[in-house]
C-alpha cells in the first residue's frame, strides 16, 4: 500500500470532474482554517492526469504509439475497433480518437485549479499558498501546449458569456516560463511522501527545464523544425539541470528495473515527479483509471493461460490484447553488452520471472491445449515477421497462439498478483508508479544541450553526463556520444516514458519513424502537420469560434 495517495485527494479529483460548474462561493460556509484541510482542497487539482484519458490508458495510444518506438496491431477485426489504436500508430490522427481526445481534461484540470486560486490565492491570484496550483496549471499548460500547439491561455475563471480564444503557442510557452519562475521561490523544497506525485520546488524546475529544451520547437512553426533549429535558451535549460543535480536531493542510483516495479514510488531517488497509482488504495473497482492503469494486458502475450510454466510466474485473471509491439529500430538499440535495460525487450525465447521479478532460466513453454497436453513450442516473440495486412497493421487470427507471438514486447512496468484479482471485468489495475520528470532524463537533457551548443559547467561532458547515466543500468561507458547516439540512448533510458514524440519532433525525425508505419499508411507518416494533434471533436463542438489544426 502506497500510503502517500490520499483518498482525501481521490474524492476531490473525482468531484472535480462532475463539479466545475459549482459556484464556488458556495462551496463552503467559511474557508478550511488549517493546512491539512487546505492541501485536502488543493488534492483535486493535482490528479487530473490519472485517468483514462491520460495516463491511465488514452494518452498511451496516442503519445507512445505514434514514435518509432512502439505500434499498436490488431488481430484481424480482433482489437481493430474503429481505428483506436491504428490511426494514432500511423500519424493519421482522428478528432474522435480517445488517443488523441486530452484536452478536455487538461482544461477542466487548469478550470478547477483556477477555481482554488481564486478562493485562496489573494485579489491577483499570487499568494504564496497557491503556488502548487499555479505550477500543476502551468504543467496542464505545457501539455495542451506541446499536443495542441496552439491552445487557449486558462489563467483565471472564466464568465460565463466569456469567449474562450485559442492563443500563440509561443505566448503560451512565455506564460509557463514566467508562471514557474514566479512560484518556484513559493514552493515547497521537500520530497518526501507530504510532496510525493504533487508540485514541489523540484517538480517545477524540472518543467522549466523540459520547456527550455524544447523552446525553439515552441516558439518556431512546427512544420519547419529540424534538429538544427535554433534555441536561445540551451543554456538556461542546463543552469536548471544543475540546479536538480546538485540538489542533493535524488540519485540516480544502482538498478534500472526495480525503479519500476509495483512497489515503486516516494523511495525511488531518481523520480522527480511521478504519477501515483494504487489499485488497493484508491478503490479500483469503482474508479478503473484513476486509480491504476493497464499497461501490461496491453504488451503481454494474449494467450497465456496456454503457457506452462507461465512467464509471471502466476494466471491472469483478466484477458490480455497483446496489442502494443515495439517496433525492430527500437529493438535493435538495445544492444548494449550487460545492460541491464536490455531486459525489459521481449524478444525471442522467453523464461519465467520469479515472485520478485528476477528473470530466471527456465522456459516458458506454449500448449494447444489448456491442459498442457500438447506441446506447442516456446513462447517465442519474433522482432521480425510477415503481416497478414500491412494496411491495417493486422498480425493474423486473434486465436492462432504463434501469430499472437508476432512482434517484441516491452515489459518495463510488470504487475503484481493482487492487482489481477481486485480487477473488475477484464481490466487488470497497475499499481506501478509513472514517472514523468527524473533526474537520469535531467542528465541526458543536460548533455543535448552541451551538444548543441550550450556552455558546458561543472566539469560535465555529453559522454560524463550519458555514462552517469548507464552506470544504474551496469552498461558500458562512451568516451564520446553524439546527437544521434544520443537520441538512442534515450530510447534505452526513458521507453514507455512520456517524451518520444516530443525528443523525435524536437530532433526533426517525427515523419517517416518507422518501416512498418511508412509501409501501412505512407502519406500521413510524412505529413508535417501531424506534429501536431487535431483538436478533440468535443472541444470544437464547444468552442464553434475555434480553426481546426492544418491538414484534419
Amino acid at each position: 500500500m502506497k500510503k502517500y495517495i490520499l483518498m482525501a485527494g481521490m474524492a476531490a479529483a473525482l468531484g472535480a470532474c462532475t463539479d466545475l460548474d459549482t459556484d464556488i462561493k458556495t462551496y463552503y460556509t467559511e474557508f478550511p482554517d488549517n493546512e491539512i484541510a487546505v492541501s485536502s482542497e488543493f488534492e483535486g487539482c493535482y490528479y487530473y492526469h490519472r485517468n483514462e484519458a491520460w495516463f491511465g490508458r488514452n494518452f498511451w495510444e496516442g503519445m507512445f504509439l505514434c514514435t518509432d518506438e512502439a505500434a499498436g496491431i490488431c488481430l484481424n477485426a480482433d482489437w481493430y475497433d474503429n481505428g483506436r489504436i491504428y490511426f494514432p500508430t500511423v500519424h493519421d490522427f482522428r478528432t474522435e480518437n480517445p488517443g488523441v481526445g486530452l484536452m478536455g481534461d487538461m482544461m477542466n484540470g487548469c478550470n478547477y485549479t483556477n477555481q482554488r486560486i481564486l478562493l485562496y490565492g489573494g485579489a491577483d491570484g499570487t499568494d504564496p499558498i497557491v503556488a502548487p496550483l499555479r505550477a500543476i496549471r502551468a504543467y496542464y499548460h505545457f501539455w495542451m501546449m506541446d499536443i495542441y500547439g496552439d491552445v487557449p491561455l486558462l489563467d483565471h475563471v472564466y464568465d460565463d458569456d466569456e469567449e474562450i480564444t485559442r492563443q500563440p503557442r509561443a505566448d503560451i510557452a512565455k506564460f509557463i516560463e514566467s508562471e514557474l519562475l514566479a512560484v518556484i521561490p513559493d514552493l515547497s523544497e521537500e520530497n518526501n511522501d507530504n510532496t510525493y506525485g504533487r508540485p514541489n520546488k523540484w517538480m517545477a524546475e524540472a518543467l522549466l527545464a523540459k520547456l527550455y529544451l524544447n523552446w525553439g520547437v515552441y516558439t518556431n512553426d512546427i512544420t519547419t523544425v529540424t534538429g538544427s533549429t535554433p534555441n536561445e535558451k540551451l543554456n538556461d535549460c542546463v543552469a536548471w539541470c544543475d540546479e536538480l543535480i546538485n540538489s542533493g536531493v535524488f540519485e540516480i542510483g544502482k538498478g534500472y528495473r526495480k525503479k519500476f516495479f509495483p512497489d515503486n514510488g516516494v523511495q525511488i531517488k531518481d523520480f522527480i515527479y511521478a504519477v501515483p497509482f494504487d489499485a488497493t488504495v484508491l478503490d479500483f473497482a469503482n474508479n478503473k483509471y484513476s486509480a491504476a492503469h493497464s499497461m501490461m494486458r496491453f504488451c503481454d502475450y494474449r494467450k497465456g493461460t496456454y503457457c506452462s510454466p507461465v512467464q509471471w510466474g502466476w494466471y491472469p485473471n483478466t484477458t490480455r490484447a497483446g496489442t502494443y509491439l515495439i517496433t525492430p529500430e527500437a529493438v535493435d538499440r538495445f544492444c548494449l553488452e550487460g545492460d541491464e535495460r536490455n531486459e525489459i525487450i521481449a524478444v525471442g525465447e522467453q523464461t519465467v520471472w520469479d515472485s520478485d521479478f528476477n528473470i530466471t532460466d527456465e522456459p516458458v513453454i506454449v500448449y494447444n491445449d489448456t491442459r498442457f497436453r500438447r506441446e506447442l513450442g516456446p513462447l517465442d516473440f519474433k522482432k521480425d515477421f510477415e503481416w497478414e495486412d500491412i494496411s491495417m497493421l493486422n498480425v493474423g487470427a486473434g486465436d492462432d497462439l504463434e501469430v499472437c507471438m508476432k512482434g517484441a514486447r516491452c515489459f518495463k512496468y510488470p504487475a503484481n498478483p493482487i492487482d489481477d484479482t481486485i480487477a473488475p471485468g477484464n481490466y487488470i489495475g497497475q499499481s506501478n508508479d509513472i514517472p514523468v520528470f527524473r533526474l537520469a532524463d535531467i542528465y541526458l537533457m543536460k548533455a543535448e544541450c552541451i551538444l548543441r551548443g550550450a556552455t558546458a559547467t561543472n566539469g560535465d561532458t555529453p559522454a560524463s553526463l550519458v555514462n552517469a547515466v548507464r552506470d544504474c543500468a551496469s552498461a558500458p561507458h562512451c568516451t564520446s556520444i553524439t546527437l544521434d547516439e544520443l537520441l538512442d540512448e534515450r530510447t534505452r533510458e526513458l521507453i514507455m516514458e512520456p517524451w518520444r514524440r516530443n525528443d523525435l519532433i524536437r530532433y526533426g525525425k517525427f515523419e517517416n519513424c518507422c518501416a512498418w508505419k511508412v509501409a501501412s499508411s505512407p502519406a500521413s507518416m510524412a505529413d508535417v502537420n501531424k506534429r501536431l494533434f487535431p483538436i478533440p471533436s468535443g472541444e470544437m463542438s464547444t468552442n464553434t469560434n475555434w480553426s481546426q489544426n492544418p491538414s484534419y
